[in-house]
């Protein structure tokens, strides 16, 4: 997308455009159901949890037809960002910084661009633990289909697919945080596209001057 497209009335920048936001959705709830039913099948004392996913027989069934889905929008949130997730000078100087980050301290973040190291860091996370859940989900799913001589898949798949899916909802749960308390407004992003010329300056500075040119200012000193 070139810049000029970026830049809307009233101060404004589109941050997401209406595809990537519908793929974030459906990834996200699906996730969210993924999740639910998961902790469902995992202990007996949250398979209560199952009943108010449709109930346990409706759970089994949509889970691995609902992680097709999941994997499909994964795979597309792929294809449309990972050309800004590679890391950069700039991530490594914020992982440096990183206290200030978690003190709310902006102004003594190195300049990000339109994503952060630490957004970098859940992007690829949930890239990989995707690609061993499914991995490993196929072969919980269809294990009739292992060949007895590779039975050793099934073994793995029992401890890589919950193990994956801790790590998931770990990610999942810091995703939240970064989202909603970390950049006060990337919430109303993902639901409405664009934000203030503010919350890019300040939370995305390497960006904003991209956006805006590159004679424009970074964040100013509070």
């Amino acid at each position: 997308m070139s810049e000029p497209e970026l830049l809307l009335p009233h101060n404004r920048i589109l941050r997401y455009a209406f595809h990537e936001r519908l793929t974030h959705w459906v990834s996200g709830f699906s996730f969210l159901y993924l999740m639910l039913t998961g902790l469902a099948f995992w202990s007996p004392w949250l398979f209560w949890i199952a009943y108010v996913c449709g109930g346990p027989q409706v759970s089994r069934v949509l889970h691995p037809w609902v992680g097709l889905i999941f994997v499909v929008a994964l795979a597309y949130l792929y294809i449309m960002w990972h050309a800004h997730m590679h890391t950069t000078e700039t991530d490594k100087e914020w992982w440096r910084n990183v206290n200030h980050y978690t003190k709310n301290e902006d102004e003594l973040m190195p300049p990000a661009g339109r994503y952060n190291a630490g957004q970098k860091l859940l992007f690829w996370g949930f890239v990989i633990c995707g690609i061993l859940l499914v991995l490993s989900g196929v072969v919980l799913w269809l294990p009739e289909y292992i060949p007895w001589n590779l039975r050793i898949l099934r073994y793995l798949a029992v401890i890589v697919h919950p193990g994956a899916a801790m790590l998931s909802i770990g990610l999942f749960l810091i995703h939240i945080y970064m989202s909603v308390f970390a950049e006060r407004g990337a919430l109303n992003s993902m639901i409405g596209g664009d934000v203030s010329r503010d919350f890019v300056r300040r939370y995305h500075p390497g960006w904003y001057k991209e956006v805006m040119g590159d004679s424009t200012q970074a964040l100013p000193p509070k």
